[in-house]
């Protein structure tokens, strides 16, 4: 009695599993398995039971028969399988990746009467394997520069000048519009100098109030003011041998300019409430997005400091100033998104795309950004499409004339081999991608800045 309540328990127990579980006697043939088994498969239990396992068609039973010496597979040779990855086909004809563990089943005497065999479906986990793959070849892509990405002639002015001032000590300032990737440029700045394994020290200039932020910086001493209840070393002590970037320098206030002024030229900190000079050796990465020859004239900034601090300037251009680059960036978000959210988008349309060069981008990079994450809630079909982008993009203008992206001086070679692709290909842009070994749009981008167009046959205009 108690072992047919068990046993009706026991089966309770397997069904509620997320794992398949299958087991078979020594012929192979199945003889019982639970509600997951049939799930995963596609089979129903009627279908499986009495049926060789082969019915699943793994694509590693061949080497299991065939390295099995005299047994059924080579499970009853071994005795056990432990994570086994391999693909079984389903009912429907699609064949997905599982995980394989079992073990044998021996009767009271120690025969061996079976096995037993667990199925985990990880197709999902293979496909975000694949994705994140997929991904990283991307950021290594021709078309990045530590976490920066564009061709245009701009961007690569930038790339020259981010690695010659990573080469030197002297302060960096960079210049540029909201949203362009200040922050970017700093760190890549970092990244690549002989100051990379120290530390890397962000403030943000313009959060903070005054006496706030030369606490921030500079750190305190006890009582120094209210709530200071012990002492607390600053930013700048926090970055030394290695950064510090000051994001919105322009905001910083005149008292506090006149203290940054002292640790540029002297080295030295003092905290808040105290007077003892601790030494620091820091570079100064700024950035702004403020007119600073303005802010001199009205008073509001320090000339000895603008002189100080803007020794290498780096200006990085607006989006629209860089056109040509909005497909490499567009599909870099794209791939980035689809990974975060999961939704099964396959690409950015034609149309769509002609919509993202026409428009200003007053946000620049940032706002790019935030138009394919609004594309990718409002989108519930294969293809991002126009009307899936931000009112104020899909309304502002007609995509009606022809994009004039400017030659951004590359050489012949790359235009050589992105012809050779197309013909290969027939004019397939994806299979074009597939030869040269980068993105589709990133051929689709090649194609606009080289005039490529074709009608049946590739003509070079």
């Amino acid at each position: 009695m108690y072992d047919d309540a068990l046993d009706k328990y026991w089966k309770t127990v397997v069904n509620t599993l997320q794992d398949g579980i299958m087991i078979v006697n020594k012929r192979g043939s199945i003889v019982s398995g639970n509600a997951a088994l049939e799930k995963i498969t596609g089979f129903s239990r009627q279908e499986l039971v009495g049926k060789s396992c082969s019915v699943l068609n793994c694509d590693i039973y061949d080497y299991a028969r065939k390295n099995a010496e005299g047994h059924w597979c080579v499970l009853f040779k071994t005795g056990s399988m432990e994570k086994k990855k391999c693909t079984i086909l389903r009912k429907d004809g699609t064949r997905i990746h599982v995980l394989k563990n079992a073990a044998l089943l021996q009767d009271g005497s120690g025969k061996v009467i079976g096995a037993v065999e667990s199925i985990t479906d990880i197709t999902e986990i293979i496909i975000k394997d694949s994705q994140i793959a997929e991904f990283r070849r991307e950021l290594k892509s021709e078309d990045g520069f530590h976490g920066l990405l564009g061709t245009s002639f701009p961007m690569q002015q930038i790339f020259s000048l981010i690695s010659n001032a990573a080469q030197s000590d002297a302060p960096v300032i960079i210049f540029g519009e909201s949203g362009t990737g200040k922050d970017l440029v700093a760190k890549s700045i970092h990244t690549i100098s002989k100051r990379r394994r120290k530390p890397f020290i962000k403030v943000n200039c313009a959060a903070l109030t005054e006496s706030l932020l030369e606490s921030e910086l500079f750190g305190h001493v006890k009582g120094a003011y209210t709530g200071a209840y012990k002492n607390r070393e600053g930013r700048f002590e926090s970055a030394h041998k290695g950064d510090i970037f000051l994001d919105e320098i322009g905001d910083l206030p005149l008292s506090t300019q006149v203290k940054l002024l002292r640790v540029l030229e002297e080295k030295v900190v003092e905290r808040v409430g105290d007077n003892k000079p601790i030494p620091v050796e820091v570079r100064i990465i700024s950035a702004t997005n403020k007119n600073l020859s303005e802010l001199i004239k009205k008073g509001a900034f320090r000339e000895d400091l603008f002189f100080r601090i803007n020794v290498i300037p780096i200006n990085v251009p607006p989006l629209r100033e860089r056109i040509g680059d909005i497909p490499i960036l567009a599909e870099s978000f794209f791939q980035r998104i689809k990974l975060k959210t999961g939704k099964e988008i396959k690409g950015i349309s034609n149309e769509a795309m002609e919509y993202l060069l026409k428009y200003s981008w007053p946000g620049n990079v940032r706002e790019l950004k935030s138009a394919f994450e609004y594309a990718f809630v409002t989108c519930h079909e294969p293809m991002i499409e126009s009307e899936h982008l931000p009112q104020n993009i899909f309304h502002s203008q007609s995509p009606t004339e022809p994009v004039d992206v400017a030659n951004n001086g590359r050489d012949e070679r790359v235009k050589k081999e992105l012809l050779e692709a197309l013909y290969s290909a027939g004019g397939n842009q994806s299979r074009a991608a597939s030869i040269l070994g980068v993105s589709r749009v990133t051929v689709w981008n090649r194609m606009n800045k080289y005039q490529i167009k074709f009608n049946k046959k590739i003509e070079l205009q």
